[in-house]
C-alpha cells in the first residue's frame, strides 16, 4: 500500500467548517446588531464598540505571545468577545471602564482556562460581571436613545477619566430639555416606578428617549440567520424563551397586578441577546440534545425569578452565568442511550448467566482454580 493510513478517533465525518468559519458568520451577524446600536446612540457607542474591542483583542494577542493560551487572533473569538460586552454596557459608560471589562473577560474568562474551546464561563459576561461589581454607579447610569447630536458629541461620562468621577449626565439632559428618568431602562421603570412599555416600543426599540438595547425583532432575524446557516443549534434559545414566557405566564395568572405580562418578560432587558448570543456559546453550553433544553429552561427560569424577586432589574447575566457551572452536571446526567443498550437487559448484580451448557456459572467459575477451569471446560471424548 502506498497511500498513509490515518488512525484517529472519532469523529471520523467532519463537516467542512473551521472555527474561523463559524466566528467569522457569527460577528457578521452581529454588525446590523452593533449598526443599530450606534444609530441609537451616536458616537459614544460607536467608541465603546471599539475600545472594548481593541482590549480584548490587545489581551488575546498578550496571552497568546506568551503561551499562556491557545489560538490567535485570527479565530475572531475576541472580537465576537469584544462585541458582545460592548453591547451590553450602558452606551455612556466611560472608555477606560470598558477596556478594563474587555481585559478581565479575556484574562479571567477565557485565558485562565487555556484559550478557545476551554473556558467555562462566557468570557463576555466574565468581563460585564466584574465591571458591574467594581463600578455599580457607573454601569447603571443609562441615557436615552436617539438624543438630538448624537452623532457630534459624546455622552459626558464617555470621556471620563480613569481613577475620576464621571460627570454628572442629569444635568447635561435637562440642559438638553429632557428629563433624567426617561433614560432608565424599561425593567428599571417597571421595578422601581410601576411604569409599563408599550409593546411596539419593546419589539422596535425605536422610541425616543428611552433606554433600551437593540431591536429584538432584528437580533431574533440575525439569529434565524445563524440557525439556518447550522452556526447555532435553535434548542436553546427556545428553551430559554420559552421557560421564561411560561414562568411569567403563570405568575401574571397567579397575580396579574404585581406580575408583568410574558410578552414584556421576554422582549424587554436583555434576554434576547443573552438566549440567541451568549447561551449558545459552543464551549460554555451542553452538547447533548436533552442538555440543551435542560440548560435552555434553567437560564429560562432564573432569569424571571432573579427579576422578580431580586434587588437587580435584570437577571439574564447571573442566569447563564449560573447555568454555564451546571453544565457538566447537565451534560452527564443527558447523556443518550448507546445503540442496542437498555436499561430491561442489563444484568443483575451477582447473577450468572450461563450462554452454553458447556460453559460453567459465574459462581463455578470462581470456586475453581484456572487449571480446574481449563479440565472442566474440556470437551469429552
Amino acid at each position: 500500500m502506498s497511500t498513509a493510513i490515518e488512525i484517529r478517533s472519532a469523529p471520523h465525518i467532519k463537516a467542512p467548517r473551521t472555527v474561523e468559519q463559524i466566528m467569522r458568520n457569527v460577528v457578521g451577524s452581529l454588525l446590523p446588531v452593533c449598526a443599530f446600536f450606534v444609530y441609537q446612540y451616536g458616537v459614544s457607542a460607536l467608541a465603546s464598540l471599539l475600545c472594548v474591542t481593541a482590549a480584548c483583542l490587545f489581551t488575546e494577542r498578550l496571552f497568546v505571545k506568551t503561551g499562556t493560551q491557545s489560538g490567535s487572533l485570527s479565530d475572531w473569538s475576541a472580537v465576537i468577545t469584544g462585541l458582545l460586552l460592548a453591547l451590553t454596557l450602558p452606551p455612556g459608560f466611560p472608555l477606560w471602564m470598558g477596556c478594563v471589562a474587555g481585559v478581565v473577560a479575556i484574562a479571567l474568562g477565557k485565558a485562565l482556562f487555556g484559550g478557545i474551546g476551554f473556558n467555562v464561563f462566557n468570557p463576555a459576561l466574565v468581563g460585564r460581571a466584574f465591571v458591574q461589581a467594581a463600578f455599580p454607579v457607573a454601569i447603571a447610569s443609562y441615557t436615552p436613545s436617539f438624543l438630538p447630536g448624537r452623532f457630534i458629541n459624546f455622552i459626558p461620562s464617555t470621556l471620563a477619566w480613569p481613577m475620576m468621577q464621571p460627570p454628572d449626565t442629569t444635568a447635561w439632559l435637562q440642559n438638553m430639555q429632557i428629563d433624567g428618568l426617561s433614560g432608565a431602562t424599561p425593567l428599571a421603570k417597571w421595578k422601581f416606578d410601576g411604569l409599563m412599555v408599550l409593546p411596539q416600543d419593546l419589539l422596535s426599540s425605536l422610541a425616543g428617549h428611552m433606554a433600551v438595547g437593540p431591536s429584538p425583532l432584528l437580533i431574533l432575524a440575525c439569529g434565524a440567520y445563524l440557525a439556518l446557516r447550522r452556526f447555532m443549534d435553535w434548542r436553546i434559545p427556545v428553551a430559554i424563551l420559552g421557560s421564561a414566557g411560561l414562568t411569567a405566564w403563570m405568575l401574571y395568572g397567579l397575580d396579574p397586578v404585581r406580575y408583568p405580562n410574558p410578552f414584556f418578560m421576554m422582549f424587554s432587558g436583555g434576554l434576547m441577546l443573552g438566549a440567541i448570543y451568549m447561551a449558545t456559546d459552543m464551549a460554555t453550553s451542553p452538547v447533548t440534545p436533552r442538555g440543551m433544553w435542560v440548560y435552555g429552561a434553567l437560564i429560562g427560569v432564573l432569569t424571571v425569578v432573579i427579576r422578580y424577586y431580586s434587588g437587580l432589574p435584570e437577571g439574564v447575566m447571573y442566569a447563564i452565568l449560573i447555568s454555564n457551572a451546571a453544565t457538566p452536571l447537565i451534560e452527564r446526567i443527558t447523556q443518550p442511550t448507546p445503540f442496542g443498550k437498555s436499561g430491561l437487559l442489563q444484568p443483575k448484580r451477582g447473577a450468572s448467566y450461563p450462554l452454553h451448557p458447556e460453559y460453567i456459572s459465574r459462581e463455578e467459575a470462581n470456586a475453581v482454580t484456572p487449571k480446574k477451569r481449563l479440565l472442566k471446560n474440556k470437551p469429552k471424548p
